[in-house]
């Protein structure tokens, strides 16, 4: 299917107020639109009418000329290949437009971090990621920032001074979990407001895992930068690496050798398969189901084993690179995945089958943690949660990159927006991903896996399906160097989707709605 390019319908649905011709093309599809206050102000209520929905948001600074702060507002308009950027200078006030289009709240308060950049009528101005031990006026992003040991203030309980949400009423109370939690997992905190047993109100507040990646890739070469990506979310290393190395080549005009892009796409998919048997794994791990648990945790675990086979690492690090691979994956290697993977689908469908006919299984997942079909774009919920919401949407279909516009396959949608949606959802796209690896390599070319490339200067966005979602990679080079390197994975908006997916559900089921949707903590904090 030929997905229409969004230049040529912003020609016209920009046309008289705005002129086209000052639209300017980016490295990849990403087209630029300078605005002042009174255009900008203008064009965002027609974007939201329009259906576009605002996908990031960041601030940088000594951009085209301007050496002050600019913000880059990222709107996409599904099912069009593309995304428009509009460009605001901060020498005037700058308004929140989160009433607008929700999504921006978040963004909103990261910039007022970083860069101490204030949104005249935001409606929520509490810090986001720079928790209350951080010094006043301490601003990590702005250039002129030295990173250096700070001097913090001690005995500060973070959660007595974070204002959370007042739920007020006759037999309402409180529940906290976390952020420090019983398992092996990152920190996050969960303030439940509920009233006998349904949940009234939940707030999230994340951001506990913040390492200052953006800051740390200011001024560093292509190769440090790769290393950033890798390290963003650990069990998205080869899609955060792929989007980082995308990004480098379109501002190289550099295109990897076809074994290399196909080689790539198995890795991609290898990374959604053993995602997706750890996100269903767990979910029956939830409802109390351990032996069908079990096996799909056993399944994982062999992915894993090839996945080392493939790369060197159980999660896919140190091989996907700028201009290809950084080591070539035999033939014989991806024979003897193909012919695993044949038998793997049957042992996966007997597991599946196996887990569904139990009503204790059914019973926990239907009608759970119903994420409404409304929120998804002011919202920007993408990936499963979106696709088991009634949202047609793959960025792999969407927006395709790589081999992915070469090949035959569907995205599994279901309206109902429950766990048991999400479940189905998941062993569906399990299918997807064998049929894609055992597409691609039965038709994997000779040849070589890398290319060599000349740093060039510009930037380029590129936005790729991780397991979880669309992510979006921003990167700016200048001069051999990494002058702007913005992320924003799938978690980062989707986290927002589990507020509303745990209302009039009970507190008990939280952690299999939590589990349901398996968001990063550390993918949305860098």
């Amino acid at each position: 299917m030929k997905i229409p390019d969004l230049y040529t319908y912003l020609s016209e649905f920009l046309s008289p107020a705005i002129n086209p011709l000052r639209l300017e093309k980016g490295a990849n599809k990403d087209y630029y639109l300078g605005l002042d206050w009174t255009e900008a102000a203008a064009l965002y209520p027609k974007l939201a009418e329009d259906g576009f929905g605002l996908i990031g948001l960041f601030g940088l600074e000594g951009f085209r000329g301007y050496e002050g702060l600019s913000l880059l507002y990222v709107f996409e308009k599904r099912n069009y290949s593309g995304t428009l950027v509009i460009i605001r200078r901060t020498d005037s006030p700058v308004a929140s437009i989160a009433a607008i289009f929700p999504s921006a709240c978040y963004f909103e308060r990261e910039i007022r971090d970083g860069y101490g950049c204030e949104f005249e009528n935001a409606f929520d101005r509490r810090r986001l990621w720079l928790h209350e031990t951080y010094p006043a006026n301490f601003h990590p992003l702005v250039k002129s920032f030295k990173n250096q040991l700070l001097s913090l203030p001690a005995g500060v309980e973070d959660e007595a001074l974070y204002p959370f949400k007042k739920v007020s009423g006759e037999g309402v109370y409180e529940v906290g979990v976390g952020p420090v939690h019983a398992g092996i997992i990152e920190p996050g905190h969960f303030r439940f407001s509920a009233i006998g047993e349904p949940v009234l109100n939940l707030e999230i507040r994340l951001f506990y895992k913040h390492r200052g990646l953006e800051k740390l890739a200011m001024g560093r070469d292509i190769d440090f930068g790769l290393k950033i990506a890798e390290s963003v979310s650990g069990d998205e290393s080869a899609a955060n690496t792929y989007a980082y190395s995308l990004g480098v080549e379109h501002i190289c005009s550099v295109r990897p050798p076809r074994r290399a892009e196909q080689l790539r796409l198995i890795l991609l998919e290898m990374e959604r398969l053993y995602s997706h048997l750890s996100d269903l794994s767990g979910m029956l791990t939830d409802v109390a189901y351990p032996v069908g648990a079990a096996a799909l945790a056993a399944l994982r675990e062999e992915l894993m084993r090839w996945n080392k086979r493939l790369s060197g690492s159980r999660f896919l690090k140190g091989i996907i690179t700028p201009g290809g691979l950084l080591r070539d994956i035999p033939a014989g290697i991806v024979n003897e995945l193909a012919d695993y993977l044949r038998v793997f689908e049957g042992r996966f469908n007997q597991q599946v089958e196996k887990a569904l006919a139990k009503t204790s299984v059914v019973d926990r997942f239907e009608t759970t943690g119903i994420i409404n079909n409304r929120l998804l774009v002011p919202l920007n919920i993408t990936g499963v949660a979106a696709r088991a919401s009634g949202a047609d949407i793959d960025t792999r279909l969407n927006q395709p990159y790589g081999l992915y516009s070469e090949l035959a396959f569907e995205s599994p949608v279901l309206p109902e927006g429950d766990v048991m949606a999400r479940f189905k959802v998941r062993v569906s796209e399990v299918q997807t991903s064998l049929g894609l690896i055992l597409q691609t390599a039965s038709r994997l070319s000779a040849g070589e896996y890398i290319v060599p490339l000349k740093t060039q200067n510009g930037y380029s966005l590129v936005l790729v399906e991780s397991p979880r979602g669309q992510s979006l990679h921003w990167l700016w080079l200048r001069d051999g160097k990494i002058e702007r390197y913005k992320v924003r994975t799938a978690s980062y908006c989707n986290w927002q989707a589990i507020e509303h997916a745990v209302l009039g559900d009970i507190i008990p089921d939280f952690p299999l709605i939590n589990k349901s949707l398996n968001l990063s903590y550390a993918g949305t904090d860098l």
